[in-house]
């Protein structure tokens, strides 16, 4: 066990993929977490289930992270059950549309990246009081490897998690001398329902093929470099953005 233990993690969108993967890692370091979920209020309370039947401790909690009112009153609930927000794990999925530059609107490319950056604005801003008030705090966002490896039909998830890393880079510059690291872990391609929706079998096989360790990620892997920078002994990172792409791009 770290010493991490008995810290409080808000997950968002933690109701399947990398949110759960992650919500469940943390609990077996120790962690309370609140499982944020938009709409999926049977898959969050299975997932606070599967933690609590292991020994964990976890909580659903419903808000649309793009709305700051919800937001506030989601952490205002944790706080009233367990104190405040020591880290913040952002995950939740803003929508987004895959298709050319050529062939977008500007709703849908301007609209991506305001909903991207008004989430992670609304969850930041809510957790940092008692964050910078007690002189610690983690705050991982995540992000994707598009944002340095364009691929066709990305530009609006490419560009608006771009956007998110330097938002943490600024963060991180900006909290530092106050306690608060703020990380970013941008996965590559994920096994996961979504990602079948959205690759066919050749280009997972391709994916697959250009990366060296021969596989696509699982959403455990992605968690477990979350875990990593949530921990209390990693205490010297910030300002990073961790790869967990199976060295199918390195920097």
């Amino acid at each position: 066990m770290t010493g991490t233990t008995g810290r409080v993690a808000m997950v968002t969108g933690a109701s399947s993929g990398i949110g759960a993967a992650t919500a469940r890692v943390l609990t077996e370091r120790g962690m309370r977490v609140v499982v944020n979920y938009l709409s999926s209020s049977d898959a969050a309370e299975a997932v606070v289930a599967d933690i609590e039947a292991a020994g964990g401790r976890a909580m659903a909690v419903q808000a649309d992270v793009r709305e700051m009112a919800a937001v506030q009153h989601m952490v205002e609930r944790v706080r009233a059950a367990w104190g405040g927000v020591d880290v913040l794990v952002h995950n939740a999925l803003i929508p987004y549309a895959v298709k050319s530059f050529q062939d977008m609107t500007w709703e849908e490319l301007g609209g991506k990246l305001d909903a991207e950056m008004r989430a992670a604005f609304a969850v930041t801003k809510a957790v940092l009081p008692t964050m910078t008030e007690q002189s610690w705090g983690r705050i991982i966002y995540l992000g994707t490897g598009l944002s340095r490896r364009p691929r066709a039909g990305m530009i609006a998830l490419g560009a608006s998690k771009a956007a998110l890393e330097q938002f943490a880079r600024y963060l991180a510059q900006e909290l530092g001398p106050l306690g608060v690291t703020v990380n970013v872990v941008a996965p590559g391609p994920v096994e996961s329902r979504i990602a079948d929706d959205v690759l066919d079998d050749a280009t997972k096989q391709r994916q697959v093929t250009a990366t060296p360790l021969g596989r696509l990620a699982h959403p455990a892997d992605v968690a477990h470099a979350v875990a990593f920078y949530a921990d209390e002994d990693n205490a010297f990172m910030t300002g990073t953005t961790a790869a967990v792409n199976g060295g199918m791009a390195m920097y």
